[in-house]
Order: structure tokens, then sequence, then C-alpha cells
């Protein structure tokens, strides 16, 4: 039987970047932490990316519905995004406009965040204002102009937000971010605060028309202070992933796969033991484990007052 295991993240070095990630680098944006070209970093599978891991043991990592509706893929990306400055103004196509725009192998870009930790005053923009036209963005579009035409939301510390494709938005200063979303990294920039572009920055003035949503609107979802009690409260579900966040304080919060998804913990604000009937992991803050389907329920282990995440595809 498959074990649980970690992964080696990939760090992404953007100019919106800051230091929380990575405080010995000069600047870091991204990790991503969960991505089927992520190495193994411990278990039999040790070395060997997680593409490799996934096409030797297919339904017993993935769970048999993911591969029954999304094939042999894993279907995930998770990051973490320490945001020092705006990201860019941007939008992501769904699966057909995906296929179209970037190629048959594509997928679209279905998202969700959870504010790990917000500054005073944290914003984020997501959604147009009201009677906003596809029209009205093609004119202001790669220009300061158009930051008159969307909406700024407030955000604090365990607030979640889901982003469907089609949504204009962007990651204001000040926020650590978890993202969960679609195996697809298309980005199409609407404006990119008139920083120099270059070969890896560029607009993508055409693309972000043909794939806006003037409906979306990507609303905040506010931590429920009612429910800081519940050891298990779903943020989000949708058809590619569901996010939930697990809490407890020298408790213990049990886990069963069905194997039906695999499921990925990542734990938020301090230390965790993972463990099954024959193993058992020790989670420090901000690091992650895949639990493969296959595995028989489990604790998530809160040795002092915590929350941590769980993914499932």
């Amino acid at each position: 039987m498959l074990i649980p295991f970690k992964l080696t993240p990939i760090f992404k070095e953007y100019v919106w970047g800051g230091k929380k990630l990575r405080p010995e680098a000069e600047i870091t944006a991204e990790a991503w932490i969960v991505h089927e070209e992520n190495i193994v970093a411990d278990g039999p599978y040790m070395g060997k990316t997680l593409a490799k891991v996934v096409d030797l043991e297919g339904t017993a990592l993935l769970g048999s519905q993911v591969v029954k509706f999304k094939g042999r893929r894993f279907p995930l990306l998770i990051k973490l995004l320490d945001c020092a400055d705006w990201l860019s103004l941007q939008v992501h196509p769904n699966n057909e406009q995906a296929k179209k725009l970037a190629g048959p192998t594509q997928n679209g870009k279905t998202e969700a965040w959870y504010v790990i930790d917000a500054e005073e005053d944290a914003q984020l923009i997501s959604g147009l204002k009201p009677n906003v036209t596809r029209q009205d963005i093609q004119a202001a579009a790669g220009k300061k102009e158009i930051l008159d035409l969307v909406e700024r939301r407030s955000v604090k510390t365990g607030d979640s937000i889901f982003i469907a494709p089609g949504t204009i938005h962007a990651l204001g200063p000040g926020l650590l971010i978890y993202e969960v979303q679609q195996n697809s990294d298309i980005t199409y920039r609407v404006y990119d605060w008139d920083r120099p572009m270059d070969g890896t920055r560029k607009l993508h003035i055409d693309e972000s028309i043909e794939v806006l949503n003037p409906n979306e609107r990507g609303t905040v979802k506010p931590i429920d202070e009612k429910l800081s009690s519940n050891p298990i409260s779903t943020l989000t579900t949708c058809s590619y992933f569901s996010l939930t966040l697990l809490q407890g304080n020298k408790s213990v919060v049990k886990v069963n796969t069905m194997e039906d998804s695999f499921a990925v913990i990542t734990s938020i604000d301090s230390n965790l033991i993972i463990k099954g009937s024959d193993w058992s992991i020790k989670l420090n803050q901000l690091e992650t484990i895949i639990i493969p389907a296959e595995c028989p329920p489990f604790d998530v282990v809160f040795e002092q007052k915590g929350k941590a995440l769980l993914a499932r595809g």
C-alpha cells in the first residue's frame, strides 16, 4: 500500500514577491507546493516526480472518482503566494477557452484562495463594478484607467475567495495566500501597474477580452466566527476540487478518503502530526503532505491550537 509523502517545493521569483516564504532569498513570490513536476522528498518514490508516481500508481494514488472523471493526471496545482506588491490584473480561461487559445492538452483555471495572513487594510481586486461592460474593459485594457472599473475588496486572515474562470482579479500587497486550482497556469494579463514589459511579463489584451466574464464577481467569503470551534468546515467545493478547513486544540480530527480521492494537507499556523495505523509524519508550519486515496482513515493531530487546509481532487 502507498504511504503518504512530501514534495519538494518549486519556488518562483516574480517581481511582486517578498521574503515570507524564503527569508534567505532576495525575493520569492510563489512556492508551488503540489504540482505534477514536484519531486517526491521521501518514501519509496523519493527523487521521482509526482507525475511519475501518478503514472506508476494511478487509482491507488489519485482515487477512483478522480480517475473516472479526470483521468490519470494529477488534477491540481497548489501554491503559496507572498504578495509584497500588486499582482497583475488578470483573467483565466475555462476549459474550452484554454484548449482554443493555448492548445488541445490545456486545462482552464478555476481557483480558490485562503488568506493565511493579511496585513491591516490589505485588499484584492475581484470582479467589475456594476454596469461595466466588456466594451468598457476593452477601451481601458492595458491602461491605468482600468482600475476605475474593478472592485477592490478588503480581506482579513481566514477569509476565502472562489475565483471562477473569466473573473478579472488581482491580489494586493500584504497578503500571504494559499491557492488551489486546476492543473493549469494560464494567465492573461489585462494591466500590470505600468511595469516594464519583457520576455516573461507581457500583456494579453486580446485573450483577456475573449475570456472575460463580466458577471463573475469573486466574492469574499469572510471567516465565520460562529464556526471557529468546528473541527471541519467546508470553504469551497466545485467540479475540480474541494477545500476544507481543519482546526483543533490538543485534539484529533479524523479523515477518511473513502478511496475516492487523494488528500493534500497543509499546516497553516502550527505543527501537526498526521498518522495512520502504521505510519506517522510531522508537519511543520506551511508544510504539506499528500495522502494517497488508498490509505485507510487517518488522524490529524493538533498538539496545540492550530489550523490546516485539506484539498481534494
